[in-house]
């Protein structure tokens, strides 16, 4: 094991951790191949990552991670369809897509593998999912740098401020502590085919649906992908929710992609503050009552 990868532990853990690591890391890739090799290297910078920004499932900081991390590719993934369902949605309206240039087409093809993580990682396999929801963000990104430039050297603050959100919403999820990962939720190949086929089918009706009239409303269409995006992270995420803390830091990254999405603004944001506020105070309310033994009687 290189030197370098043990470097970027903490020294206290590196001391007393140290020869553990090297040697699961041995015993991982022995006789394996470079694509397992690098897999097991990446986590090993994750994990060394995880424990220097105080973020292991040891800390408090990991278990809100491992709380907020589904809602943050649930996000992810709602943004990605939303902009597919988008660019379905003017392709068949106007009849002059995007997808002319090259990189149009490489766009698009980044925000279905953004959604396709997204799906994967909600659906189930969450590591696998959230890393490739977020090589899809970052191929997303460096065909709008490419398509932008020379802008980006000319306003290079402002476009790092439009560019970093997403980004830092879609790495989010890879902080998460391995072993408070969301529970696989369809456990069979099978129905996590058939879950990777409904999302497209669900973008394309969602592109297509009343094209001329309630599909071209930007709020109901990212609304649609919100909610499936929720129904699909389940109770399950939302029972990790237990304070007004991590319902913010939940409900974030749907606002902050709601506003890239062009639906929260300036006349909406502060009704969806006000209506945030009051779901979290509800459900406060509702888990004090349930919690509260006196309640039951």
């Amino acid at each position: 094991m290189s030197r370098r990868l043990l470097r970027l532990y903490p020294a206290d853990f590196r001391r007393a951790f140290g020869d553990e690591v090297a040697e699961a890391y041995r015993e991982a890739t022995e006789g394996a191949g470079p694509i397992t090799r690098l897999r097991e290297a990446l986590d090993i910078v994750a994990h060394a990552l995880r424990l220097r920004l105080g973020v292991g499932s040891a800390h408090r900081g990991g278990r809100l991670f491992a709380a907020t991390a589904p809602f943050a590719l649930a996000a992810t993934g709602a943004y990605a369809a939303f902009l597919l369902a988008s660019t379905l949605n003017i392709a068949y309206v106007v009849g002059l897509p995007d997808l002319e240039a090259p990189l149009g087409y490489a766009m698009v093809g980044f925000s279905t593998l953004t959604l396709v993580g997204a799906v994967l990682g909600l659906g189930g396999r969450f590591a696998v999912g959230a890393r490739t929801a977020f090589a899809g963000v970052v191929g997303s990104t460096v065909c709008f740098v490419i398509s932008v430039l020379p802008g980006v050297l000319d306003m290079p603050l402002a476009h790092v401020a439009y560019l970093t959100p997403p980004l830092a919403i879609a790495a989010l999820p890879l902080l998460c502590p391995p072993d408070l990962r969301p529970l696989r939720r369809i456990r069979t190949t099978a129905g996590l085919v058939a879950l990777l086929l409904w999302a497209p089918l669900f973008v394309v009706l969602l592109g297509l649906l009343d094209a001329g009239g309630l599909g071209m409303v930007p709020l109901w269409r990212f609304a649609a992908t919100v909610t499936a995006a929720l129904v699909l992270a389940g109770g399950p995420a939302l029972s990790g929710i237990r304070t007004p803390g991590r319902f913010a830091l939940a409900a974030a990254p749907f606002l902050v992609l709601g506003h890239f999405a062009g639906v929260v603004g300036e006349d909406t944001a502060v009704p969806c503050l006000v209506l945030l506020a009051a779901t979290g105070l509800a459900v406060r309310l509702w888990r004090r009552r349930h919690s509260d033994p006196a309640g039951h009687a």
